[in-house]
């Protein structure tokens, strides 16, 4: 079930190359719009007021990243938010740092009640603080395992009617009704900086092509990371492999590689 899903929605979005509007932060621009043009969308890093209603009329999903956050970014990304509403798109948030300062808290969550459609992507400890337990983290790290943040996951879920992301490790994808647990990926990979981000933006390409669970996203970069860090000799050769990974992935690779687990579970 799982490998069909994310197979097809990876042929889907070669198909479709869809646009994604990004307001992301200044340190992984380069890294994720390049990594959407590999796996086949269209990135458009998109930060103007003057411009966002216009983009999202016909852009398939709006992903935001609070990574490098002041009074001005909130701004942008709360109308963001309200023209995404209007148009019906799914709005991809990634809380970096979530729980790090009072301001990336109170923002996430500001962004996370006034989307309509939700999806919410991020490290153990960032889902934590999000969801308003405590959390142990530095900075932006995660010292939280994945595996803790399930709860924290499963209470926003309910809480904002989203799909929710907790990377990591492991990686699990909860939804309303199922829990699926991914176990690709490398050691390497959290030494390259932005890949969480990565994932984030790879999670609203998929949306837009209508797999919104955050499944597919979470299997491609895993696989694609793995297949990388086989041929790097550290980050460095890790982050231009994997683009070219990520280029030449194809259908048959991922469903060879994908460890992947699914359970059934109702959120009451």
């Amino acid at each position: 079930m799982v490998t069909e899903l994310v197979t097809q929605a990876l042929s889907t979005l070669r198909q479709q190359k869809p646009l994604v509007v990004n307001i992301t932060n200044y340190v992984v621009m380069n890294n994720t719009a390049n990594a959407l043009l590999a796996i086949g969308a269209s990135p458009i890093m998109a930060h103007s007021k003057q411009e966002m209603a216009e983009m999202l009329s016909f852009a398939g999903v709006l992903v935001i990243n609070i990574g490098t956050l002041d009074s001005v970014w909130i701004s942008r990304m709360l109308f963001a938010v309200e023209q995404a509403n209007i148009h019906g798109k799914i709005v991809v948030l990634d809380p970096v740092g979530c729980g790090a300062s009072a301001l990336r808290t109170d923002t996430s969550r500001k962004i996370a009640q006034l989307a309509d459609k939700l999806i919410i992507r991020g490290n153990a400890s960032e889902i934590i603080a999000l969801a308003g337990e405590q959390a142990q983290s530095k900075g932006v790290d995660a010292l939280d395992s994945s595996e803790a943040a399930l709860g924290a996951a499963n209470c926003l879920v309910k809480e904002y009617q989203a799909n929710v992301v907790v990377s990591g490790e492991t990686d699990y994808i909860v939804s309303q009704n199922h829990t699926v647990t991914l176990n690709n990926g490398h050691a390497v990979m959290p030494y390259v900086t932005g890949m969480g981000c990565t994932l984030t933006a790879l999670t609203g390409a998929f949306a837009a092509i209508g797999e919104e669970t955050g499944i597919a996203a979470a299997a491609v970069l895993g696989v694609a990371g793995e297949i990388a860090a086989e041929n790097a000799n550290g980050p460095g050769s890790l982050q231009s492999n994997l683009l070219d990974t990520l280029y030449q992935l194809d259908t048959a690779t991922l469903a060879q590689r994908l460890k992947a687990n699914i359970t059934t579970a109702t959120i009451l």
